[in-house]
């Protein structure tokens, strides 16, 4: 049976100190809207509203939620009210920034400042052709300083893919919606009903979620890096864990791109964890070299959102 469909908030709802001007998208487990706060500022608003254990119709507010369901429901809303705090601690430009986050409606809002520009799923989809690898080496650089801060407040994002890579307007990209960030690195966690996207997910994230680590979210670093110079997400790890018909990036794609960049992507889509990098900085030292000992200059590192936006205004 498919999964029920809620129902948004009206545009011009008003939310606590915040106007709800329209949806920006929806999931299986919220739904994202642009508001306006008190001061007229653009702020995006992630509603708690898991499709699977609540129904909201036409013209209501407050999600009906099963006698059956509602200790699922609480134990969810809990998280998603516990992320937002941790989240809230981030202060970090490649990080999606919380403002705020509050109960109201029977759920659990949280509030983050709203940005413009377009997702890197959208660049890929613009460039079939393939994304140059200056491009790929400018973004990730940046994008894994976000993540290193992610995971020093031992939180994992878990659900990275180019629609979460979001490229700001002046060319810095910024890790987006870390609906699956309820995962930390503490043991002991009860575990809510799994959420990934295929192709992105590791094979930990199917099969043995007690082997979660920062080489979970470096699995799908990889498979964004993939999607970057495939146009598409690699098989899904999965599948790959069955029968394994993945083409490494080094023989598919060495006409086109380094192949020290391929290696890397290969290094980062390793079935076993423990074959991939542990680290993001480790990662990160590694795309930082073109072949062997051959540093790029600090320089193209040193403006990445320059460099990035004259990619992006070139397009």
């Amino acid at each position: 049976m498919p999964p029920q469909a809620n129902c948004p908030l009206p545009s011009g709802f008003q939310l606590d100190q915040y106007q709800i001007e329209r949806q920006l998208s929806v999931g299986g487990f919220s739904i994202v809207y642009l508001a306006r706060d008190r001061h007229g500022t653009a702020v995006a608003i992630k509603e708690y509203l898991p499709n699977s254990l609540a129904l909201r119709k036409d013209g209501e507010f407050e999600p009906q939620v099963t006698e059956e369901n509602r200790p699922a429901f609480r134990y969810g809303m809990k998280c998603f009210f516990e992320e937002g705090r941790s989240l809230a601690k981030l202060m970090h430009p490649n990080v999606v920034r919380v403002l705020n986050f509050f109960r109201a409606n029977g759920t659990v809002y949280m509030v983050m400042q709203f940005e413009r520009g377009r997702t890197l799923h959208d660049y890929i989809h613009k460039h079939r052709d393939g994304v140059r690898e200056a491009f790929i080496r400018a973004v990730f650089a940046r994008m894994l300083n976000g993540l290193r801060e992610v995971h020093s407040h031992k939180l994992l994002h878990l659900d990275i893919k180019p629609s979460n890579v979001y490229l700001r307007n002046d060319g810095t990209p910024v890790l987006l919606d870390f609906g699956a960030a309820r995962q930390t690195l503490l043991t002991g966690q009860v575990m809510l009903k799994p959420m990934y996207t295929p192709g992105f997910a590791s094979p930990e994230q199917f099969t043995n979620r007690d082997a979660l680590g920062p080489w979970s979210d470096i699995y799908s670093v990889g498979a964004s890096l993939y999607a970057c110079i495939a146009g598409t997400a690699p098989p899904r790890s999965d599948e790959r864990s069955r029968r394994d018909t993945f083409v490494p990036a080094t023989r598919a794609y060495a006409t086109r791109y380094s192949a020290q960049l391929l290696q890397t992507i290969d290094w980062c889509l390793k079935l076993d964890p423990l074959e991939r990098p542990q680290s993001v900085y480790s990662l990160q030292k590694t795309l930082m070299q073109r072949g062997d000992d051959d540093t790029v200059p600090a320089g193209l590192f040193g403006d990445l959102g320059t460099r990035i936006k004259s990619f992006i205004g070139r397009t």
